[in-house]
């Protein structure tokens, strides 16, 4: 089996319990004009602006395949948070205000703090370990506790690329993050993540990165290659370390809207998301491979692939072993079983 058909795969078995609770609570074939199977467009609303993969190759190839079904379903897409923030988005999605949204793991974890454990720093070896859990019954049961949990369903989950250092000096091992300041995102998730890594964690947003860099605030930061790329960094950084230290993993998630389709709908905007989950994952491949070649080719970067990952993987790993509690723990060593 093939890593496009393995994605294909466990894309139909996250959408699974999803399609369990539509069963079970009488949301079969519609009749007549109460129920689904009527004409209806879907607020998509992302975070992701247009140019990022999860737009290009996850949005848009949901909103194509759903509307050349002709199943009585359009989508309007909303972008770059036109609609909110994260926090805004996932409490409209549990409304009904937004029927379908894309969130990274951490962001969520605001609802449902265990789904945050997605996105711990070497969870996940790559992609395929992600497939591989979220077909596993750890991560399907993960995925109905959170609908149980929130009302909203997740119908798929795909890796939008992992997370690499930049400084002014490689980062090889845990001990050359040593006395540097590295800025990472404020949710709890990535500040555990900087615990576990062994960094001095410095909070800085996103859009004020650059300056901080140009200016010294800190030392260093850790984001995608295509953040990296589209931030120019490399104006205010020299060396770019290749620690893949952490997958950047997006559920697709929807609402109630979904108890209102008929089978037929429901079938058309499952596949719509397994065809997503391909595209978005073989285009951050593509893009990133092609991003790190320019960089080793070129002058603005110093690319260091001789990173000690393994050093870096024990060290998180037994962190975490060590100090996640319950139903988190669980989660993660859930994850690490589903390595191959």
């Amino acid at each position: 089996m093939n890593a496009r058909t393995r994605r294909a795969a466990w894309v139909a078995m996250v959408a699974a319990p999803a399609l369990a609770l539509t069963a079970c609570g009488g949301g079969g074939e519609a009749e007549g004009d109460g129920g689904g199977g009527g004409d209806v467009e879907l607020t998509f609303a992302t975070s992701y602006n247009e140019d990022q993969p999860q737009h290009t190759c996850g949005a848009t190839v949901i909103k194509e395949q759903i509307e050349s079904a002709d199943v009585g379903i359009s989508v309007e897409i909303y972008p770059s948070s036109q609609l909110g923030g994260d926090a805004e988005r996932i409490a409209a999605v549990a409304s009904g205000d937004i029927d379908m949204d894309i969130q990274g793991a951490s962001a969520l974890g605001s609802v449902y703090e265990p789904v945050s454990v997605l996105d711990a720093a070497y969870a996940f070896d790559d992609a395929d370990h992600l497939a591989a859990f979220a077909a596993s019954d750890a991560g399907q049961q993960l995925f109905t506790d959170f609908a149980d949990e929130t009302g909203v369903n997740t119908l798929g989950v795909w890796s939008a690329g992992a997370r690499h250092f930049t400084a002014n000096k490689p980062i090889l091992a845990p001990a050359d993050l040593e006395g540097q300041r590295i800025r990472f995102p404020g949710s709890p998730q990535f500040l555990l993540n900087a615990q576990a890594l062994g960094a001095s964690a410095t909070e800085v947003a996103y859009e004020e990165l650059y300056l901080a860099l140009q200016q010294g605030t800190v030392d260093g930061q850790e984001n995608p290659i295509t953040n990296i790329a589209s931030q120019n960094l490399q104006e205010v950084q020299s060396d770019i370390s290749l620690t893949e230290h952490q997958l950047n993993t997006n559920l697709v998630l929807i609402g109630e809207i979904w108890n209102e389709f008929d089978a037929d709908q429901q079938q058309v905007v499952t596949d719509a998301v397994a065809m997503a989950v391909d595209e978005v994952t073989a285009c951050v491949d593509e893009e990133d491979a092609a991003t790190i070649e320019e960089w080793e080719s070129g002058d603005e970067w110093n690319v260091h692939s001789d990173v000690d990952v393994d050093a870096f993987r024990e060290q998180a790993v037994s962190w975490f072993e060590e100090n996640l509690d319950d139903e988190a723990l669980s989660v993660f060593e859930s994850i690490r079983a589903a390595a191959s």
